[in-house]
């Protein structure tokens, strides 16, 4: 069994989800007491929300391929960044480090290929609905992207940073991303994306008859596949 290195805590309520995931799936797999082998650096989210909303992408690049240097040097043979957003510095995390990095995007758009997904919405912070670092990877793979409108983006982005990212899940925010993808359904997606990885932890499948695609879920079994062989 391969070591999986997790770079997480953006947020660590999220990265719970890859943790719980990865050993699961490994357990699941191998059977009786197995559980994964992990390498784990958890980050303080604070000085990487920071960043991201004083747009200094270079610091946190920094910061990141840092820690992705001691992801390495635990012994870890494969990096997992349980965070869709940062999927935007992933090139500087790849240049630092000697093992592969595992992208989400990839992850997702060979999940949705492998349904027949050729359109899709997208929901995560205004950072991923909006720049091309995930939504131009994701085309790339023929998969066309929609995302809603500028007023909807903000509240799926507040959710994310105000609720979310602090363990705090409402009933009523869990009506606006319901409401959300029915407007994406009506727009001609065929499934919706839960691009944040704490967007999983407000919508479920069961609240929706629209296909989701969640990220977490996604990014963390492709992981065990890959450690597993």
């Amino acid at each position: 069994m391969k070591t999986i290195g997790l770079l997480g805590g953006m947020s660590w309520e999220s990265t719970v989800s890859y943790y719980q995931v990865i050993n699961r799936d490994v357990n699941r797999a191998l059977g009786g007491h197995h559980s994964a082998r992990i390498a784990l650096i958890s980050l303080d989210f604070a000085e990487v929300e920071a960043f991201q909303h004083q747009g200094r992408w270079e610091d946190a690049a920094g910061l990141l391929a840092d820690a992705a240097w001691r992801v390495q040097e635990a012994s870890a043979d494969l990096i997992v960044l349980c965070t869709n957003t940062m999927h935007k510095v992933a090139r500087d995390i790849e240049k630092a480090v000697d093992i592969p990095l595992l992208h989400i995007a990839d992850a997702t758009a060979d999940a949705l290929i492998a349904d027949g997904v050729k359109r899709v919405g997208l929901l995560g912070t205004c950072f991923t609905m909006e720049q091309g670092f995930y939504k131009d990877r994701l085309e790339a793979y023929g998969i066309e992207v929609q995302v809603p409108e500028k007023a909807q983006r903000d509240q799926v982005h507040r959710i994310i940073y105000d609720e979310l990212c602090h363990g705090e899940i409402e009933q009523a925010s869990r009506q606006v991303m319901l409401s959300i993808m029915e407007e994406l359904k009506a727009g001609g997606a065929e499934a919706v994306i839960l691009g944040c990885t704490e967007i999983a932890l407000l919508v479920a499948q069961a609240d929706t008859e629209i296909p989701l695609y969640d990220t977490t879920a996604i990014h963390a079994r492709r992981a065990v596949e890959l450690a597993l062989g």
